[in-house]
């Protein structure tokens, strides 16, 4: 048989054990012509990958802080006693008070500095109640003392209280001086008038006080003719039941009055009692 027949030549052909479709991976299992294998990057070394890892790290510390912050939020604050928290209200709501009348609903609480000194509310300081103040005794006219112009001050505001007319002030001046130069007097006469308050006696019959009026007379018992404005109420009341006193002289109107014993003795007062009269309605 020939060598070149191809009917009688039977050839056996060695098949590798591993098939593979690519030519070159036979060649990398044959001795030195194997093929060196290709190079491998390594995972972490991708860009795509570092980005991805990058961007998860990312979210996760996000994720980490936002469950941290919400839990701190989460965390119950510690809760003010109620009593203090009552008594700071109220003492925030006195201090507004004091300097306005507009309140918030929940006024902030205010924490003074250490250096700040308290201001006083108004209700803090008190002021001491007035003592009421005397009236001005009037200065002595006409040669009279300070005992004698505080009586003769009597005559006329009682004179001015009934609205008497300026006439009728004289009158009465004039009346007093000449029946107990402006004096309260007791009488000897009458023990009694001595437990009043007086500025001397005398002992014509029962007449007491600043017209010697007499109480058997029926003007008014002791202890009411013992007090100055009762008595000057008295006179005028008898001067205004005179007819036409107006046009009478001090000394007529005076003894109509009085009916003294000794009629013309109140003429000579009539000057000083003007003075006086126009000294205490000035």
């Amino acid at each position: 048989m020939h060598p070149d027949d191809p009917s009688d030549q039977k050839l056996t052909v060695a098949r590798p054990t591993t098939r593979s479709g690519d030519v070159t991976s036979t060649e990398r299992t044959i001795g030195r012509h194997r093929a060196p294998d290709p190079p491998r990057r390594a995972l972490l070394g991708s860009t795509p990958i570092r980005v991805a890892l990058a961007t998860g790290v990312t979210c996760c510390l996000g994720l980490a802080a936002v469950a941290t912050a919400r839990g701190v939020e989460d965390t119950p604050r510690p809760v003010e006693p109620l009593a203090e928290a009552v008594a700071d209200r109220a003492a925030i709501a006195d201090g507004r008070a004091s300097r306005s009348l507009d309140r918030d609903v929940a006024p902030a609480r205010v924490v003074p500095t250490p250096t700040a000194s308290p201001t006083p509310t108004p209700t803090a300081t008190r002021k001491a109640p007035k003592k009421p103040v005397k009236p001005r005794r009037p200065r002595p006219v006409a040669g009279l003392d300070q005992a004698q112009m505080d009586n003769a001050k009597i005559i006329v505001d009682v004179g001015l209280e009934l609205k008497m007319p300026r006439r009728a002030l004289v009158v009465a001046l004039a009346t007093a001086m000449q029946e107990s130069n402006l004096y309260n007097l007791a009488s000897d006469v009458l023990p009694e008038s001595t437990r009043y308050p007086h500025q001397g006696s005398g002992s014509d019959h029962d007449s007491v006080g600043l017209f010697q009026q007499r109480p058997s007379s029926g003007w008014g018992t002791v202890a009411e003719l013992m007090r100055p404005s009762y008595a000057a109420r008295a006179f005028y009341t008898a001067l205004n039941e005179i007819p036409g006193w107006q046009d009478m002289s001090v000394t007529s109107a005076a003894q109509a009055v009085q009916i003294s014993a000794y009629p013309d003795a109140y003429a000579q007062h009539e000057d000083r009692a003007s003075v006086v009269a126009a000294a205490l309605t000035a």
